[in-house]
């Protein structure tokens, strides 16, 4: 009798865990369209306009505004399947600041936030990763409240968690994801929370270095950046790459040095050629760190008086990251939504994004 008690209760949970476990990897249309319609509340009628109601899911909790104007959304399922919902950028002169902070800080470090309040984090094990300081900010204001909330989700049961972001929200799903998947790793979040992410109009959240372990991490369908190729904001922030922004081991170092072994008057002319080309980039790399970074910080520390970061990283080598889903800009959507020099986010906002993922097939 208790042999068989036990085999049923086995059975119930082997049940129970296929129950909670909804999540599958690959992108999934039907799941980005309900994504959308439901991450589009994060903001008012005039933004996601005639966008429909979510069908699957409802809102269970949404934040305080913290940081730089950051605020998140938590909607659940009945299927036990939660969304983390990231707002992106507002009209707020303050969230700006938050995209314009754009220097880029080691990915892995700490940043005090208040006299008792430090974010630690990991973003990535390459010690040459970095992401944009401006949303790694955000991002940190955020960390604790959506941490509590998924610990609260998992003692109730829930195991799959799906990270949405669009514009700014994008950037800030990223290095969330790069967070979370790094506690799980450490054995700081449980390992059983299966996460998936969508980063949708996401900008280039990091250097090329966070991009492979971001990649890596990710792999296997469990992350992607959906963009309009019609839409500036993926192109952005702007990026300069140096000859620092290569791997250790490349022809160019010591170039230098064999340039000087060339016979006069070669080695002339190679040395003017070489620093023509190196010398722009680099100069180019410290006034973006010096405008972007020290000068922009000033007018970050007078909304967050006690900030304090790590050195900033020498790159602004920004790149395009994660599994991307292209959606299709044809003729129709040109004919629909020209190109207007007066509206520069017509291709960025929600209609446009979800008139396309509906034509996807």
């Amino acid at each position: 009798m208790l042999r068989v008690a036990f085999t049923l209760f086995c059975m119930l949970v082997g049940a129970g865990s296929l129950l909670a476990q909804q999540l599958k990897p690959g992108f999934d249309k039907a799941e980005y369209l309900e994504l959308l319609r439901l991450h589009a509340r994060i903001a008012d009628t005039t933004f996601f306009g005639e966008i429909p109601r979510p069908t699957r899911f409802r809102m269970i909790y949404r934040s305080s505004v913290v940081g730089l104007d950051n605020r998140w959304d938590l909607w659940t399922s009945a299927n036990s399947t939660a969304v983390i919902s990231l707002r992106g950028t507002t009209a707020n002169s303050v969230s700006w600041l938050e995209n314009f902070y754009a220097a880029m800080l080691p990915a892995t470090g700490e940043l005090r936030l208040t006299p008792t309040r430090t974010f630690k984090y990991a973003l990535a094990t390459n010690p040459q990763a970095a992401v944009h300081a401006g949303w790694l900010l955000g991002t940190a204001f955020l960390a604790d409240d959506i941490l509590a909330k998924v610990d609260s989700l998992h003692r109730r049961g829930t195991r799959d968690i799906i990270i949405m972001g669009h514009s700014q929200g994008g950037a800030l799903a990223y290095l969330l994801t790069a967070h979370v998947r790094s506690l799980q790793q450490q054995g700081l979040l449980p390992a059983d929370i299966q996460f998936k992410t969508y980063c949708s109009a996401g900008p280039k959240p990091g250097n090329l270095y966070f991009a492979y372990d971001y990649e890596a991490a990710t792999q296997g369908g469990w992350a992607f950046n959906v963009l309009n190729p019609a839409d500036w904001v993926p192109e952005f922030p702007l990026s300069v790459q140096t000859l620092s922004d290569f791997n250790p081991v490349n022809p160019f170092v010591g170039a230098k040095s064999l340039i000087k072994k060339q016979k006069f008057p070669q080695n002339l002319a190679l040395g003017f050629a070489y620093a023509q080309m190196e010398q722009p980039s680099r100069r180019a790399q410290r006034r973006y760190q010096r405008y972007l970074g020290k000068y922009v910080m000033r007018t970050v520390k007078k909304q967050v008086p006690d900030y304090q970061g790590p050195a900033f990283y020498p790159s602004s080598h920004y790149v395009r990251t994660g599994t991307t889903i292209v959606l299709p800009a044809d003729a129709a959507y040109r004919a629909k939504f020209p190109d207007n020099q007066d509206q520069l986010f017509m291709h960025h906002l929600f209609q446009p994004y979800y008139y396309l993922a509906e034509r996807l097939p």
